[in-house]
């Protein structure tokens, strides 16, 4: 084997604090940055499997800055019912292998980083009310991020189940210096909100935009399939919409497409990906009282710069197993 066919095999355990929220957010908005500026990033790619009912689902992005490339894989589903991520990263520049990651950790912290990458380049500078719809791990993991990148007083919290949106509220109130409350509705949540995140699972939308505030911000994480739709029409329509990717918009931006086929919106009214406005070659916001919305679906953009992130962080730390693999020039003979 030469020596650069050896890369580092890194669990969930060895990668769980290496990074702060605050620490994913700059990776992730390099990231970002470098895709602005034309850094080659795919879509998501699902298949879908009926019997038993999964999914399989992965995507790519290469990082010339960051000096990372790979893709994320995970499949859902199945016969466990369950979820596995795994997240290979190979050199820039060399194309040679450097880490194979379980992702599973570090979904919530790189999805949360996004999130706050959005909210930092779209909403208002002074926004001080945080509403957050979902109360599970992608839902702690955005509010953790957003805290990095505005000064919230107040976050508020709605998810159907009382007991989960308390003990969210409960947690994080801990943990975090705005003030973190649980709420009745959605719509309590939203009315007078700078910035809203929606972190859900839902089919349906999970406020009603007449509700939302001139000024504010969304970002909604939870709607990467034609089905799954956070957001109504009212809210896709009075935004400056913004994806992570143009070319998913039509694919699988769930509350896009409704808005498309019900004619509310053209395919035009996809205003930048977020890239553009970070790299300063599109601008986000135009005035205060503008809505915006960064539709993130997720891309290999922020999973790779986390996971270099990560990677450097373990190499630093002297975490994680080498795994060999054999160069095609060696192993590819075909005896």
């Amino acid at each position: 084997m030469t020596a650069d066919s050896t890369a580092l095999f890194l669990t969930s355990d060895d990668v769980a604090d290496l990074g702060t929220p605050a620490e994913y957010v700059d990776a992730v908005r390099e990231g970002y940055h470098e895709r602005g500026e034309g850094a080659p990033a795919e879509p998501r790619t699902t298949l879908f499997n009926e019997d038993p009912g999964g999914m399989l689902t992965g995507y790519l992005a290469i990082l010339p800055e960051t000096g990372a490339m790979g893709g994320y894989t995970y499949a859902a589903g199945f016969g466990a019912q369950d979820a596995h991520f795994a997240l290979p990263i190979f050199d820039a520049e060399s194309g040679a292998p450097l880490a194979l990651l379980d992702g599973a950790s570090m979904n919530p912290f790189k999805t949360g980083a996004v999130g706050a990458v959005g909210i930092d380049a779209l909403a208002r500078a002074d926004a001080t009310d945080l509403a957050v719809i979902g109360s599970g791990a992608q839902a702690r993991g955005q509010v953790r991020a957003a805290v990095t990148v505005r000064d919230f007083d107040r976050v508020e919290v709605y998810s159907p189940t009382p007991e989960h949106r308390q003990a969210f509220a409960a947690e994080l109130n801990e943990e975090l210096d705005p003030t973190v409350a649980a709420v009745a509705s959605s719509a309590a949540a939203v009315e007078g909100a700078d910035v809203v995140v929606t972190a859900t699972t839902a089919s349906e939308p999970v406020f009603d935009g007449s509700v939302l505030e001139d000024g504010a911000h969304v970002t909604a994480m939870g709607q990467y399939h034609p089905e799954k739709r956070e957001l109504d029409a009212e809210t896709i329509a009075r935004a400056t919409y913004v994806p992570d990717l143009r070319a998913r918009v039509t694919r699988d931006a769930g509350s896009f497409i409704a808005a498309l086929e019900a004619g509310d919106i053209d395919e035009d009214h996809v205003h930048a990906e977020l890239g553009e406005v970070v790299a300063g070659s599109a601008q986000g916001r135009e005035s205060r009282d503008d809505v915006t919305v960064f539709d993130s679906g997720g891309t290999a953009i922020e999973t790779v710069a986390a996971g270099k992130l990560l990677y450097d962080r373990a190499r630093e730390a002297g975490l994680g197993e080498e795994i060999e693999f054999a160069p095609a020039s060696e192993a590819l003979t075909g005896r």
